[in-house]
């Protein structure tokens, strides 16, 4: 009775354990997908829209492929690139603050930090407006939102930035590492969300 009891729970965690590997396996394609997106250079916010679209889909077990991907991404796409071209000028602007940081000139140093701080807020609230996502939200909306979340929940804020560093760890080890490492921030994006939906 033991051994059976034993055997039933060995078999059942191992189907467990089949079905976490699968969802592994679907952030790293899913991290390919958003990767080829993000090629657009101002594509960026709808690729990781669209990826956490494709990743809630797969956590409801329900059906939906590349097809659905690239559905989502044309319809997040038709705004998101504005969102694109913003984060790219906050971007230079952080670049010009760091510039000014490594000059000498005085309080640069002061300066280039918050400018770090800021756009590292910045992609955390960019992050988690994506996980959010849907083809009738409004990203300005999602934006805020997310701003506020990133705010009010810095545990779920801090976890969404060790996925950044280990991005940014696989990069720096090997460069395609980084691709489908993607998906894994992404889904750690939407696991964040759900945990502070339930809250």
């Amino acid at each position: 009775m033991a051994r059976a009891r034993t055997k039933a729970r060995t078999a059942g965690g191992e189907s467990v354990f089949a079905e976490r590997f699968a969802l592994f396996a679907e952030c790293l394609l899913t991290g390919v997908w958003i990767a080829v997106a993000c090629l657009g250079v101002v594509t960026y916010p709808a690729a990781l829209a669209a990826g956490a679209r494709h990743l809630h889909r797969r956590i409801a077990h329900e059906s939906g492929g590349l097809r659905e991907f690239v559905a989502d991404f044309r319809v997040a796409v038709r705004r998101g690139w504005v969102v694109g071209l913003a984060g790219w000028a906050v971007a230079a602007a952080v670049r010009v603050d760091v510039q000014a940081a490594r000059a000498g000139i005085p309080g640069g140093p002061l300066v280039g930090a918050i400018g770090l701080f800021a756009l590292l807020v910045a992609v955390v609230a960019l992050l988690r407006a994506a996980a959010r996502w849907t083809p009738d939200a409004g990203w300005w909306a999602l934006l805020t939102g997310g701003g506020r979340r990133t705010v009010l929940d810095p545990a779920g804020s801090f976890l969404i930035i060790g996925g950044l560093a280990v991005v940014a760890a696989s990069a720096w080890f090997a460069a395609p590492l980084a691709a489908p490492v993607l998906g894994a921030v992404v889904a750690a994006a939407v696991a964040v969300e759900e945990r502070y939906r339930h809250r």
